[in-house]
């Protein structure tokens, strides 16, 4: 065995002139502590509840996770404008009783109450926001003729 002979791959590894996309990808990727730091968004899961709309097309995935004391649980989330959120149980439960009611409908509001596991939700049809109007407005100008 000539221990002065190296492999064709050797060689190419040992040639800085040598174009390595490996190489190349990590050394383009590489940022400092500092950029990392400045750059850095933990992972977060939000509330579908912190929403005003909630369009029931959403596609819902399943995620895991775990509690403060190690203990793992499934949850459903959605994925908007590249956030996580999450949707509890109990406001798809809501969702199911008001279609039973309203089968066509497309939005929903989501009624967030209390924190941790005292967290309370209530689902409603959402409807759009209307201008305000004044007392004045209401009394002196009467309500508008239906369309003929």
């Amino acid at each position: 065995m000539n221990i002065n002979t190296i492999t064709e791959t050797e060689g190419r590894e040992l040639d800085p002139d040598y174009h390595n996309p490996k190489r190349m990808e990590a050394s383009q990727m590489a940022n400092t502590l500092k950029e990392e730091a400045i750059q850095y968004e933990p992972k977060t899961t939000l509330n579908i509840a912190d929403l005003n709309k909630i369009p029931l097309s959403l596609e819902l995935k399943d995620g895991n996770g775990k509690t403060k004391d190690g203990e793992e649980f499934t949850y459903k989330y959605a994925v908007i404008d590249g956030k996580e959120y999450r949707v509890a149980g109990t406001i798809i439960g809501g969702i199911k009783a008001i279609l039973e009611k309203m089968p066509n409908l497309e939005f929903v509001a989501v009624l967030k109450s209390g924190q941790g596991r005292d967290t309370r939700y209530q689902v409603i049809p959402y409807t759009a926001p209307t201008a305000p109007i004044s007392t004045v407005e209401a009394i002196v100008q009467p309500p508008a003729a239906p369309p003929q």
